[in-house]
């Protein structure tokens, strides 16, 4: 917890998935701010696990009740065209095309605009994404000029007194410094859940436990979350 006097803290909507990065968001932004937390479930595979780490991580920073928002945008899978959200679509072990088929048309647009209504009516000042640029180059919007653009229009689409931004503390380290830096900031990582596949146990084998397992063994660090295999090769 940062020194900080928190009677003088802004407040800040974190947008946290339940995964390893929105953790590491969370962490960073509680040094600075009070977190407000919001959730949004978009009819994925694994929103019943995500949400449940999200409710334990809530709990572990004692996040009152009045600063947390879980949604679902069900519309998200019937508009389909993503993995995630498509059951009929198999989730891929590797990336073959510029676009992975994980990717989901335009979610965090849906995500940061529930944020920003929220974030005008508590009066937070920022909001906070764990968007990562490095692990995740062919995502649209996970560059710096998507945020870039999407702070302009928050600039121009809210009242004139409203003062939001949008703020991207992860958007270029890759995912074993995002683990090192949770570690620094004892965050709950053992709470979070990057499975793009299971609920139960982590699958191993998905782009996404890849990359996880890939960055704690290279923080050296052990990953206390479940998994049905921890070698895909």
């Amino acid at each position: 917890m940062s020194k900080t006097n928190s009677s003088k803290r802004s407040l800040a909507v974190v947008s946290l998935s339940g995964g390893l990065d929105s953790c590491v968001t969370a962490a960073i932004a509680n040094e600075i701010h009070t977190i407000a937390l919001l959730h949004v479930g978009y009819s994925q595979r694994t929103q019943t696990r995500e949400y449940k780490s999200f409710c334990e991580i809530a709990r572990f920073y004692n996040v009152p009740e009045d600063r947390i928002l879980a949604t679902v945008l069900d519309y998200l899978r019937e508009i389909g065209g993503s993995s995630l959200t498509d059951p009929n679509i198999p989730v891929e072990k590797s990336n073959n095309t510029d676009i992975p088929i994980t990717y989901v048309p335009f979610r965090n647009t849906h995500l940061l605009s529930i944020a920003v209504s929220w974030a005008e009516v508590i009066k937070a000042e920022k909001i906070y994404i764990g968007a990562v640029h490095q692990d995740s180059p062919d995502y649209p919007d996970c560059r710096a000029e998507y945020y870039d653009a999407f702070n302009r229009l928050v600039e121009v689409g809210t009242k004139p007194s409203t003062n939001i931004k949008v703020i991207t503390p992860l958007l270029n380290m890759n995912k074993t410094e995002i683990v090192k830096k949770g570690i620094e900031l004892n965050a709950p990582l053992h709470l979070t859940w990057s499975c793009y596949e299971n609920n139960e146990k982590a699958c191993g084998c998905c782009q996404s436990c890849m990359l996880r397992l890939k960055a704690f063994k290279d923080a050296g660090v052990e990953d206390k979350i479940p998994y049905t295999k921890m070698n895909c090769k």
